[in-house]
This record gives C-alpha cells, sequence and structure tokens, in this order.
C-alpha cells in the first residue's frame, strides 16, 4: 500500500489524486496540511482523508507517509518537493515543476541524493492518445516531420489576487498553460528546442497573459507554442505535419473528456478516430506506483524536468521577460 499525504488544499487534488486513488486497492490518501487549516479540513472531512497536520513539516515527520502530492503555487515547489525528498519521500508535484530550470536542476539532484522519486504531474503524458501521436511520429507514419504546433487557452480573467496571475507565485499563461504544449512538443520530437521568436501580453502584475513562440528542433522541424488566457472558451489542439500528412490531436490535456484524433494524408485521404482510455491521472497514478514499486522509468521526471523548465526560461527570455520576480518563498500563500 502506498500511502499519500497531500501539502496544499488545492481544488486540482480531487481529480488529480484523491479520485483516482479510490478506485485502486494500493493507494490510499492518508494525511493533508495547508495554511489554510480550514481548507484542509473541508478537504479532508469530503474524501474520507484522517488526518489533518498542523504544518507542512508535520506532514513530512509523518511515519505513514510514503509520497507527497504537492499542489501548492509554483513557487513553493522547488522549497517543498526539496524538503519532502530529503525526508525521505517520493514526491509527485505538480506542474509546472519549478520556476526555472536552475531551481528544477536543484529538484532532480535532491531526488538522486535521497534515492527517491520526483515525478512531474504531466498527466496527459500517460494518455493512450498521447502515447499513439509520439508513437505515429516515431514510426514515419507522417513522414519526415516539417512542423509541429501546439496550443492551450482557458478563460482565466485578471485576478490581481490570484496565484495563476502573479509573476512571483509562478503564474502566467506560459507556466499555467503553455507548459503543456511545450511538453507535447519535445515528447513528439525527443528533442530539445531552440527559441527563434516569442512575444506575450503582459496583465498589470507583470505576468504574461497570452505568449506565443516559434520554434526550432534539431532534425530541422519547426513549431509553435502558443497559450492565453484572455479567450472565451477553453480549447488544446495538437498538430503534426509531416511530408506525407498530417496527424491532429484535440484536447490533448484531457482526451478522456472528449477527444479526436484526425489523419490526412497527402493524398487526401482522410482518416478520424477516438482513442479508448480511463482518465489521464488514473494513468498518472499507475505511472507513479509503478515507478516507486518496480523502479521503473518514469516519462516525467529526472532530465525531462530539467528540459521543460530550460524551454521555457528560454521563451521568457525571448519575449523579453526575464526576471519575473521572487522565486522560493520563506512564506508563500497556499493553493
Amino acid at each position: 500500500m502506498m500511502r499519500f499525504g497531500i501539502l496544499g488544499a488545492a481544488g486540482i487534488a480531487p481529480a488529480a489524486l484523491l479520485r483516482p486513488a479510490r478506485r485502486r486497492s494500493d493507494v490510499d490518501v492518508v494525511a493533508v496540511a495547508s495554511r489554510r487549516p480550514q481548507a484542509a479540513h473541508e478537504l479532508a472531512a469530503r474524501h474520507g482523508i484522517a488526518v489533518v497536520h498542523a504544518d507542512y513539516d508535520a506532514l513530512l515527520a509523518d511515519p505513514l507517509v510514503d509520497a507527497v502530492y504537492i499542489a501548492l503555487p509554483p513557487s513553493e515547489h522547488a522549497r517543498w518537493s526539496i524538503r519532502a525528498l530529503e525526508a525521505g519521500k517520493h514526491v509527485l508535484c505538480e506542474k509546472p515543476a519549478a520556476t526555472s530550470a536552475t531551481e528544477a536542476t536543484a529538484m532532480v539532484e535532491a531526488a538522486v541524493r535521497s534515492g527517491r522519486r520526483l515525478i512531474e504531474a504531466f498527466h496527459d503524458r500517460y494518455h493512450p492518445a498521447t502515447t499513439l501521436m509520439v508513437d505515429m511520429v516515431a514510426s514515419g507514419r507522417l513522414g519526415t516531420i516539417t512542423q509541429i504546433d501546439g496550443a492551450l487557452v482557458a478563460p482565466i480573467p485578471f485576478d490581481a489576487h490570484s496565484i495563476r496571475h502573479d509573476p512571483t507565485l509562478g503564474g502566467g499563461a506560459l507556466m499555467d498553460l503553455g507548459c503543456y504544449p511545450v511538453h507535447w512538443l519535445r515528447s513528439l520530437t525527443g528533442a530539445e528546442p531552440t527559441v527563434l521568436t516569442a512575444s506575450a501580453t503582459l496583465n498589470p502584475l507583470g505576468a504574461d497573459e497570452t505568449i506565443d513562440a516559434t520554434l526550432a528542433f534539431p532534425s530541422g522541424a519547426t513549431g509553435r507554442v502558443s497559450a492565453s488566457m484572455t479567450v472565451d472558451t477553453f480549447a488544446g489542439r495538437l498538430v503534426v505535419t509531416g511530408e506525407r500528412g498530417t496527424a491532429t490531436l484535440t484536447n490533448p490535456l484531457h482526451p478522456h473528456l472528449g477527444h479526436s484524433v484526425h489523419i490526412t494524408s497527402v493524398t487526401g485521404a482522410d482518416h478520424a478516430f477516438t482513442v479508448a482510455g480511463d482518465e489521464t491521472y488514473d494513468y498518472q497514478l499507475e505511472a507513479f506506483v509503478t515507478a516507486v514499486r518496480d523502479d521503473a522509468p518514469s516519462l516525467t521526471e529526472g532530465d525531462d524536468i530539467v528540459a521543460n523548465m530550460r524551454a521555457i526560461d528560454a521563451i521568457y527570455a525571448t519575449a523579453g521577460i526575464g526576471d519575473r520576480g521572487p522565486h522560493t518563498h520563506t512564506k508563500g500563500p497556499d493553493s
């Protein structure tokens, strides 16, 4: 039995961990801690979590906790992931795992030193729809890949008090949404990009509310990443263009909520279908448990964490957004 503790009474916790854990017989969520005690008690009562700890350190000291799910603001991820690893806990950390490649490197090094696993919660990477796209590119079915475009947009109106809009807490369209398309392009190419161009529009706090970047890959393929918080409806799209055809995956983030794969060949033949599968979070939890139990590799750990943050850093730098404010907070807000 793997016993989880949760740091942060975040709204994502039920979908990302609590409900998937209930669907398994080998995982139990046994503890939670939050800087908002009432939120922690409400989460515990609603989901049958036995223990509400007074603070994060108390949860990390709990011998009944084997692994920690970190659902804090990104500015807090590095500090508490490292603390958890040093306390002997495995860590499932929400995306983006850090606010810079420097922080990500320190986190990965802490995992190596501790002999514990640090896995970033890019849940979509584990779904069969994503696997199909990765395998399709690798198989050569589309021919030599020339262009990959990833976009993720969501209506997140500006709120000066929201973590998602505060650059000092790791907010912004690229951090909150665009980190996924960056990961999609890196996963499909199996390579690291060079940023060619990037532009952004900023909110009054200085966080990007829209961002658009063009990338180049060692193979010669180019890519585009875009993210926006200023739209009216949620949408995600991944388009891969090769010399023999184009494959489009709609809703790559949450394919279990409805998606389609559309393949068009240069001969004009069309083929549209869906990929059977469970919730992305179920696959993520399965991958985490397998990694810890069997010492198996994970798709979203180690060098992958650092490389994704390095690409995000480069996009921000190219867009002229260099200093996004304090990264690690001594007493940052809870999510």
